[in-house]
């Protein structure tokens, strides 16, 4: 684990200059951009604002709270749960300990199911939704942004999880209609849904130690491991939400890399038909949309 001693630094510039060469001498992933997002929300400056303002003077307290940051980041712990938030669909989402942090392959699922929101919120007048393993509420929270009409419940078993992202619907004043509570899924639930959306732990439990340290450190195991094959999370959808669905209903699910035969396998078995099947932008099948045949 290496360290920064910015004791040289005047200057929020220095800092960063310094700030970046430590962080490339440990050969992070993105050394530079790090840097410039650490400092900057540190500091509480646009990025930009690192140039035009960079001969601000570096103020003691600054000075720890950037030397102990990086500190973390050196040793593995990841940016944003450092700064304890990240952006998901244009949205600041808080994390904690029992909340994934969100992805941008994420977001492909909220681009997939925003059509099937707009044009059941046009027949029908609103669209009710249910974001089933919710973590900082990513998903959910970003559908009821996208459509003013679309209401959402989110499930998590985690009643961190759960606080995490009340909380980030409080801040994002979409309290109003996002909602969350602790549960095992489906279980319990009597409501039915317009969609039924999840990114839920998808990674075989025997696969889990080959991730990298960053996600295997500070991710919740209970978001990762998916049981031995990875497909229990899968399973329990597949079984339990048909019933939960309303007419023309549809369930979206984000799958992990050579998962698509088998979780479609799953709900064609429950008497789901595939509708759609959407790549993420590395090419790899990300979403799986399913409706009742």
């Amino acid at each position: 684990m290496g360290s920064l001693d910015l004791s040289s630094a005047s200057t929020i510039g220095e800092a960063l200059i310094l700030t970046r060469t430590v962080f490339r001498q440990a050969e992070l992933e993105t050394p530079d951009l790090d840097a410039r997002m650490l400092i900057s929300q540190l500091a509480k400056l646009a990025s930009h604002q690192l140039v035009t303002d960079g001969d601000a003077p570096l103020t003691l307290a600054l000075r720890v709270k950037i030397e102990r940051a990086a500190c973390e980041r050196l040793g593995g712990k990841p940016l944003h749960r450092i700064l304890g938030a990240r952006e998901f669909y244009g949205l600041s989402l808080k994390l904690s300990g029992a909340t994934l942090e969100p992805r941008p392959d994420t977001e492909t699922l909220v681009d997939t199911v925003l059509p099937f929101v707009h044009g059941r919120v046009a027949q029908t007048g609103g669209c009710e939704i249910v974001d089933l393993g919710i973590g900082a509420g990513g998903i959910g929270l970003a559908l009821v942004a996208e459509c003013s009409k679309a209401r959402c419940l989110g499930i998590d078993v985690s009643d961190e999880a759960v606080a995490t992202a009340l909380e980030n619907a409080r801040d994002l004043g979409l309290s109003e209609r996002y909602c969350a509570v602790t549960g095992n899924w489906f279980r319990g639930v009597e409501q039915q849904f317009d969609l039924v959306v999840s990114n839920p732990p998808y990674i075989p439990t025997g696969d889990l130690v080959s991730l990298s340290r960053e996600v295997l450190g500070h991710d919740p195991a209970l978001a990762l491991d998916g049981g031995e094959d990875g497909l229990d999370a899968y399973r329990l959808i597949a079984s339990q939400c048909r019933a939960r669905l309303k007419s023309g209903g549809q369930v979206a699910l984000e799958i992990g890399v050579g998962q698509r035969k088998t979780v479609t396998g799953l709900f064609i078995a429950e008497g789901f038909e595939l509708s759609q099947v959407v790549a993420d932008l590395g090419g790899v099948d990300r979403v799986l949309v399913f409706g009742a045949d």
